[in-house]
């Protein structure tokens, strides 16, 4: 992330960066936050799910709960995704 602040304050100080590189840079900043905000909430939940005494290594019951966890957690985001982008694109497509 401090590469991307840098980059922005060296070429806009210079004026030399336009909108659509500027536009291309909040897009990647916001995939970055929206993956790192995916990843955070998969993690507590399937920690609460399958954790039940926090200790210094995980037991093979645990390691099978998290990996299940987390794999249907991803299914299920990427199932809610395409249906989210698929009406998307349906709501463009009127206009």
């Amino acid at each position: 992330m401090d590469s991307f602040g840098s980059d922005f304050s060296s070429a806009a100080g210079s004026g030399k960066m336009d909108t659509g590189t500027i536009m291309e840079q909040v897009k990647v900043q916001i995939a970055v936050a929206n993956a790192q905000e995916l990843l955070q909430r998969m993690t507590d939940k399937c920690f609460k799910k399958c954790i039940g005494k926090p200790g210094g290594t995980l037991d093979n019951s645990e390691q099978k709960c998290i990996a299940m966890c987390m794999d249907r957690y991803m299914d299920a985001w990427n199932t809610v995704s395409r249906a989210y982008n698929s009406r998307l694109q349906r709501e463009r497509a009127r206009i």
